[in-house]
């Protein structure tokens, strides 16, 4: 499964090594894992529930921001309560990431989940807005309090519908545009929060479910020390 995935995106890894990987990157801030409180935005689905790596357990939280595929959708309000849950003398972990499928033919967009005899979408919500940009069925600022966040996604993709429907994947595309859209009200909700603790890192990513007996991968976009008093960036991370 791995050599399907890496065929899209070749930098992937499993997501147990990602984290461990995480925690090799913040070695030299000698933070142990009970000292780092993690928010994370990745989607509801319940495949990411599933295959949760054990490795990202042994740290505090999670708290969730994210809603559809990802998104921030607890905005400034959610960002500054986790941000006064941070330890004192701990760290904040913001990690953010848009999910998509592969199955085992290598096919974006699809997954075989536990107990099913078909594959079904993934991410369902993005394969939903993408159909839609696709029959021109998206009415730009019509965001009905009843589906609000699906709406906001399909906002997303219009905005940038030249892109999407001209690129040679289009699910990966709009992937890729709901993951810059993450980061940048994942950055204004940093710079409008005050933090307890004494470090924040922010993590993005792309989380690449795969057919239920595969796991999921994940591959690195961004790895960043941000100072806690100006919530501006201080360095980039690597691994």
């Amino acid at each position: 499964m791995l050599d399907k995935v890496k065929a899209h995106y070749p930098n992937a890894v499993s997501s147990s090594d990602f984290i461990l990987n995480v925690y090799k990157g913040l070695s030299d801030y000698g933070l142990s894992p009970d000292r780092i409180l993690l928010a994370h935005s990745i989607c509801s689905d319940d495949v990411n529930n599933i295959e949760y790596p054990m490795e990202g357990r042994q740290m505090l939280g999670p708290f969730n921001l994210g809603g559809l595929n990802g998104y921030p959708f607890t905005g400034i309000t959610g960002m500054t309560a986790f941000a006064h849950h941070v330890p004192e003398e701990g760290a904040a972990l913001i990690f953010y990431a848009p999910h998509i499928g592969i199955n085992a033919e290598g096919d974006t967009g699809k997954i075989l989940r536990v107990g099913q005899n078909h594959d079904s979408t993934c991410c369902g919500a993005t394969i939903l807005a993408l159909n839609r940009l696709k029959n021109d069925e998206i009415i730009s600022g019509q965001k009905p309090a009843d589906d609000y966040q699906q709406h906001s996604l399909q906002e997303f993709l219009f905005n940038q519908k030249d892109r999407v429907l001209n690129s040679s994947d289009s699910v990966k595309e709009a992937t890729d545009i709901i993951y810059e859209e993450s980061g940048s009200m994942i950055d204004h909700m940093i710079r409008s929060t005050d933090f307890t603790g004494k470090h924040i890192f922010v993590v993005g990513a792309v989380i690449i479910n795969t057919n239920w007996q595969y796991g999921s991968f994940v591959t690195l976009r961004r790895f960043e020390e941000w100072d806690v008093v100006s919530r501006k960036k201080v360095k980039d991370l690597y691994f």
